[in-house]
């Protein structure tokens, strides 16, 4: 696999090696098994797969060449380059602007950017309209293009069955930038609306099947459908992608929900489903998949709390928590700064959208069980210095020298 060239300030000199002792030992990533790191009065269950993915890596490698080939010129970013608010920081630090926001809304107005200027792409992709306006200034948007391999996958495979005169279906947020871009992309081939979840889907199987007015349905999905979308014509077949880091099960629950109902609504037979329903395969990326297995595998386990880091806008991250805080206490964390001492801990709550504070988050106990994890965007250095503060509230802790000579 490519490598990247990431700053070392990202890296961890405890997570890193860990991680990389258990690739060796697991190359074909079979096991899903927690780490656990003893240290005697606490005790960390640390999950098989998470923190940077191959896309994020390759971002971060494509800003950072951008700024370190482009000395004296403006640099700015489509929108954040990934939702983690670290690397974002350093970014902005070092020069880098921001066109828009994270929801489309402009930052700096177009006509301030000039030819000479370097626009990076972020990770998310960007949209057509988007594309062209760079164009139209005379900038080349593919130069510094971050654009995940992975979600790239998912624009090649909605253009594949939308020649095939299939509508697609995309299971995304409608909101977030890389669902915008997605549809924007898939738009250009194919009748194209945006689906959030599996409420949304039923819905849609009311005007699949004729049982919802027409007329209701662009109040329904406002916003969510190309121009001159026809639900009577446009739904008699489609196909289903998504953005890649919804939640595996949820995606596949749709898919699987939407295919029964056109099976029963046009009576079909095995070999005739995919006259109103596409094949598609999963366009989930990898690291997706692998972040949500482990942590299934790491909440087979007993814990006293659980530990989410990464950006509080980050998709993949959110559905980790949403996992988690099924079974345990969770604390979604945006880095070590949330925890405040062994009492306190600031943390952001999914279902408000507000961070909260919550005191005793650690029980009274020996050995205290945390369980570790974080999304896609975030560095190893975050959940070390998470798991370094976690220690100092333990006196009798082994030295993390100790813990580290199994690694």
């Amino acid at each position: 696999m490519k490598t990247f060239n990431i700053p070392d300030f990202y890296r961890s000199r405890i997570i890193t090696p860990i991680k990389e002792f258990r690739r060796k030992n697991d190359k074909l990533k079979r096991d899903y098994a927690p780490t656990l790191l003893d240290f005697g009065p606490v005790q960390f269950l640390i999950a098989r797969h998470f923190g940077f993915c191959y896309g994020v890596e390759n971002a971060i490698d494509i800003a950072y060449k951008a700024i370190a080939e482009n000395p004296g010129k403006r640099i700015f970013l489509l929108s954040e380059m990934i939702h983690n608010p670290d690397v974002n920081r350093d970014l902005v630090d070092r020069g880098v602007r921001f066109i828009m926001d994270t929801k489309g809304n402009q930052l700096i107005p177009w006509e301030e950017l000039t030819t000479e200027d370097i626009v990076i792409v972020p990770a998310f992709g960007t949209t057509v309209e988007n594309q062209n306006k760079l164009s139209e200034l005379g900038i080349n948007s593919y130069v510094y293009d971050t654009t995940c391999p992975f979600v790239e996958k998912v624009w090649n495979r909605a253009a594949q069955i939308g020649e095939k005169k299939y509508s697609i279906i995309v299971h995304g947020k409608p909101n977030h930038e890389e669902t915008r871009a997605t549809f924007s992309h898939s738009k250009e081939n194919a009748p194209t609306i945006v689906v959030e979840n599996m409420k949304q889907a039923e819905i849609l199987a009311g005007y699949i099947t004729g049982s919802l007015p027409v007329r209701q349905f662009f109040k329904d999905f406002e916003g969510q459908y190309s121009d001159g979308f026809n639900p009577e014509e446009d739904l008699q077949r489609i196909g289903v992608v998504n953005q890649t880091t919804m939640l595996a099960s949820d995606t596949q629950g749709i898919a699987d929900f939407l295919k029964n109902v056109m099976t029963r609504h046009y009576k079909l037979r095995p070999e005739q489903v995919e006259d109103h329903f596409a094949n598609t395969r999963d366009t989930l990326c990898y690291a997706t998949n692998d972040n949500q297995d482990a942590t299934y595998a790491l909440l087979t386990h007993e814990a006293d709390l659980v530990i989410v880091a990464g950006g509080y806008n980050s998709s993949n991250t959110s559905h980790l928590v949403e996992l988690c805080e099924q079974k345990f206490p969770t604390y979604f964390i945006e880095s070590v700064n949330k925890i405040l001492d062994k009492q306190l801990i600031r943390h952001f709550n999914l279902h408000t959208k507000e961070e909260t504070v919550t005191e005793n988050y650690i029980p009274d106990k020996k050995p205290v069980r945390i369980m570790l994890t974080c999304g896609a965007s975030c560095p190893d250095a975050v959940v070390e210095g998470i798991l370094l503060r976690l220690l100092l509230f333990f006196d009798e802790a082994k030295p993390i020298e100790e813990i580290m000579l199994a690694f």
